[in-house]
């Protein structure tokens, strides 16, 4: 599993920057990994041809920072990973990363299937929810949750104030976003069935994607503030290949975070005065 770090260093010089701030991005393969890259860099007036982002894996490690210089006494480093698709790999993925670091937040992210009527195809969605959508009992009227059978919980740990203020930050870039529960399934959903009863247990769910429920139970487990955040390429419905924009989807993913990177002083400000937001 490949590692690709970006530094962006707001502060005016390096000795007036008091603190760093850590955020894990995680998604499931290159191509999501790629365009997150592309958008930080791009809002940093960088490519990583231009030694922006330092990669790390067993074989190299390229070392390099982004300098985009405001006075606000703040470094923020961004860790972008591709941890593999499904629940299991995001989990065990984002806890190797957390346990070799110290971050402030996680932002799970990629592409996903969205909700007809909800969320377009290239459309955002920032998560308000996580839930495991098939994970529990299946019964004759449905399924059971693994909060009814007393399991636990299908419900990933979720912050409300970095999902709000990621949510504001792509809005006001002029992006439509959402913000509303996001699914994750192991299974993708591929027929009509059942994304009618999946969407009947989260009403109001936007997107659907396969790696949310496991990045946020890995965060939670160190303490760590979690987000999630997709770009829609398909209808969740009945699979139809050729309809699919993964193109678009990851065109929108990129520019997310251009305009999150773009709006980080204000984010970053806004959780100064209130103390930081937590998990």
């Amino acid at each position: 599993m490949d590692s690709y770090h970006l530094t962006l260093n707001t502060a005016t010089s390096q000795a007036s920057v008091w603190r760093t701030l850590n955020v894990l991005i995680v998604t499931a393969v290159d191509a999501e990994r790629d365009a997150v890259l592309r958008g930080l860099s791009a809002s940093c007036g960088a490519s990583p041809g231009d030694g922006a982002i330092i990669a790390t894996d067993e074989r190299h490690e390229r070392q390099a920072s982004v300098k985009d210089e405001i006075d606000s006494g703040t470094a923020v480093r961004f860790e972008v990973i591709a941890a593999g698709v499904g629940p299991a790999y995001a989990a065990a993925g984002t806890a190797k990363a957390l346990a070799r670091g110290n971050y402030d937040l996680v932002i799970s992210t990629g592409i996903g299937g969205g909700f007809p009527g909800v969320a377009a195809i290239g459309a955002l969605v920032v998560a308000d929810a996580i839930v495991a959508a098939d994970l529990g009992a299946e019964t004759a009227e449905g399924q059971l949750t693994l909060d009814e059978l007393g399991f636990g919980t299908s419900r990933g740990l979720v912050s409300a104030e970095w999902s709000a203020r990621i949510a504001a930050a792509l809005q006001d870039a002029g992006l439509e976003a959402a913000l509303a529960p996001i699914l994750s399934v192991s299974l993708a959903t591929g027929r009509a069935e059942t994304a009618q009863l999946r969407g009947r247990l989260v009403p109001g769910a936007a997107a659907e994607g396969m790696e949310g429920y496991g990045v946020a139970v890995a965060a939670e487990s160190f303490g760590v503030a979690c987000a999630e955040l997709r770009a829609i390429s398909n209808a969740v419905g009945p699979r139809d290949r050729e309809a699919w924009r993964i193109g678009d989807a990851l065109r929108a993913l990129e520019q997310a975070f251009g305009a999150i990177a773009s709006a980080w002083r204000r984010l970053d400000k806004a959780a100064a005065e209130s103390g930081g937001p937590g998990v």
